[in-house]
């Protein structure tokens, strides 16, 4: 009988192993994940030979970043942009080109109104050429808020017509 449960004691040991045997095994660890393939050697450059000359006329040209006009942005009829602007509380009419460089002024000055909430009636201004001439400035005070339908119109000189004029919803 102290076979008989020797035995049974040992196929319990057995089996108890070999449910317990697989979780306790130790697993081998991942496999390491394929190492990309190095990049080629960069083209040397030999001055003598024009390899760097040659690789540089392959590449496109960048595009130039298109300027950033500042204000409100105002496309001509004739070409090029106007941006307008309220610089420490006076009106700045800039002129530009049609890539967005600055220009000088193709007319001699220009007349804004605008509705204001504290009187009855617009305010109006006349913008004549600044020092350098690439803008026409104000020189009337521009109150707060800066919320209102402007409208522009543009004098050449010597005349009393406009040459341009322009409705703006200004928001700034």
């Amino acid at each position: 009988m102290k076979a008989l449960l020797a035995c049974a004691a040992g196929a319990g040991l057995v089996a108890a192993l070999g449910v317990a045997g697989p979780a306790l095994a130790q697993s081998s660890p991942p496999a390491a994940p394929p190492q990309p393939a190095p990049a080629p050697p960069a083209a040397k450059t030999d001055a003598s030979k024009g390899t760097a000359a040659a690789s540089d006329a392959k590449k496109p040209a960048k595009p130039e970043p298109v300027p950033k006009i500042p204000g409100i942005t105002i496309p001509r009829a004739k070409g090029g942009y106007l941006g307008i602007v309220v610089e420490e509380g006076y009106f700045k009419l800039s002129f530009y080109d049609a890539k967005k460089k600055p220009a000088k002024a193709d007319v001699a000055r220009a007349m804004a109104r605008w509705p204001v909430h504290y009187k009855v009636g617009d305010e109006r201004t006349v913008l004549n050429p600044n020092d350098d001439g690439t803008a026409l400035t104000s020189s009337k005070f521009v109150r707060p808020p800066y919320t209102f339908k402007l409208y522009l119109s543009l004098l050449a000189e010597g005349s009393e017509n406009a040459v341009e004029s322009y409705v703006i919803d200004f928001r700034q």
